[in-house]
Order: structure tokens, then C-alpha cells, then sequence
């Protein structure tokens, strides 16, 4: 690939189920579309790690879900450890963080195991990708109290322009997905809108949150234009400079990314 369009920062390419990878590949690089995919518990960082070895332009982070830490274990850091150090194209830790909507029943699990995973990112050196939902100041307080040196992005955001400004502040990336699509995602469309554009990403969640006009199917992850083009439409401004401007983000968090 001789240029890069644009750099989807979360894809869950492995999980799709009415693509095969191949295909939703073919149709990453007919778009012009790098993509970055988590792993979310013990077993699928192995997974990540076989993924991103045999596509070129597929790159991974590695990470436990905060809705999969009863599964976090020492040598869980001690496999990631291992992966990052014998594979160049693992650029990020993630996706990791607190999430309060589905089970609030071990909610201090998961606070111990973000603040473990944030200081095994500062080790590595490695960028954090941050899932936060419905712990909005919880997962910020626990990254201003504990990240010393890792770039940060807050994936599928999905708080407030004002918790995007706090954010913001702490010189935390707002990643943006296909809700922004949606008539009735009047939050994302203002944060969208209004963020510093050096702070913006790009991403998909797929399978997850498919964009308008596939709302209701599958999502994958050369959807992310459609992400563009809403971006681009509630600014008023080129597409191509959503794109540019987006891919001069996320290359500066992933400098690994070619």
C-alpha cells in the first residue's frame, strides 16, 4: 500500500461472522484502510498475535476487557510481555478500561486490573486504548492518577462534549465510530463537531455499531468512510481532510505504522 487513506484505530475483524477476514480485508485495502484490532481477554491475545503476522497492513493491541478480568492473571502480563517483545506490529495496550453498564458487581476488579494494565503500558512504552462506559470521571481519575507516559485514546467515545474537554486536557485522543451516524446520537455528533481536529480518530468497533446505510447488518471495518463522511458533513469540510488529518493523529501515537 503506497499511501495510507485512512487508520482505523479499533476493528474486531476476528469476530466477524457473516465476513470472513479475508474478505472484510479485501475490502479494507479496496478503501484503503489500515486497521488496528484488541484482543479482550487471556485467550484472544494469542489470537491478535496471529493476526496481525499474517496481514500486512493489520497491526494489533493487546489487552484484557473489563468485562473479562475475573480471567486477569500475572501471567496474563507476562504473555502480553512476550507477544509485545517478539512481534513489532503489537502498538498498544487495549482495549482496556471500566465499564459500568452490563455488572456493577465487581467494579473494584476492574479498577485493579485497568490500573495494572495503564502501568504495564508505561513499562512497554506503549499507547493505551481506553473502552469506557457509563464510568466516565472513574476511568479519567484513574488515568490522570496513575498513566505517566502513555498516549491515550478514549475508543467509542460516547460521553459528553464537556467529558471530551476534560479529556482533551489531559491530552487524551477522542476515537469516534459509526454512532456518530446515527439521527439520534446527538452527543456523539456535537463532540464530533466540536473537538480540536488534532485530537480525532477513526474507528468502527465492527461488528458492533454498523454506520448509516448498513445500520441493522453486519459492520466492518472499511465502513469507517461512512465515519468520515458524517465527520466531514457536521464540520463542513473535505473528507480528504478528515482522512489526512486523522491519519497524521494516529501515526503520531503508532509511529510503527507504515
Amino acid at each position: 500500500m503506497d499511501k495510507i487513506a485512512v487508520i482505523n484505530t479499533h476493528s474486531h475483524v476476528n469476530m466477524l461472522k457473516e465476513h470472513s477476514v479475508d474478505e472484510a480485508l479485501k475490502n479494507c485495502a479496496d478503501e484503503n484502510v489500515v486497521i488496528i484490532v484488541p484482543s479482550y481477554d487471556d485467550k484472544s491475545i494469542f489470537e491478535v498475535d496471529e493476526l496481525v503476522k499474517k496481514y500486512p497492513d493489520v497491526y494489533g493491541y493487546v489487552g484484557v476487557f473489563p468485562e473479562e478480568v475475573k480471567c486477569f492473571t500475572d501471567k496474563t502480563l507476562s504473555d502480553m510481555e512476550k507477544i509485545i517483545k517478539s512481534n513489532n506490529k503489537i502498538i498498544g495496550i487495549g482495549e482496556i478500561g471500566l465499564d459500568y453498564y452490563w455488572d456493577k458487581s465487581f467494579i473494584d476488579l476492574q479498577k485493579e486490573v485497568f490500573i495494572k494494565q495503564i502501568e504495564f503500558a508505561n513499562q512497554m512504552n506503549l499507547p493505551i486504548n481506553v473502552h469506557c462506559r457509563e464510568a466516565y470521571f472513574d476511568t479519567l481519575n484513574i488515568l490522570k492518577e496513575h498513566n505517566k507516559n502513555s498516549k491515550v485514546i478514549m475508543h467509542c467515545f460516547s460521553g459528553s462534549l464537556e467529558f471530551a474537554k476534560e479529556c482533551i486536557k489531559q491530552g487524551i485522543y477522542i476515537a469516534i465510530g459509526g454512532v456518530v451516524t446515527f439521527k439520534n446520537a446527538v452527543k456523539v455528533k456535537e463532540v464530533a463537531k466540536n473537538i480540536p481536529l488534532e485530537y480525532l480518530l477513526l474507528e468502527t468497533d465492527d461488528p458492533y455499531l454498523t454506520p448509516v446505510p448498513y445500520r441493522g447488518k453486519e459492520n466492518q471495518p472499511s465502513y469507517v468512510k461512512y465515519v468520515v463522511q458524517e465527520i466531514a458533513n457536521l464540520r463542513g469540510i473535505p473528507s480528504e481532510e478528515i482522512e489526512s488529518v486523522t491519519t497524521i493523529n494516529a501515526k503520531n501515537i503508532f509511529p510503527q505504522i507504515i
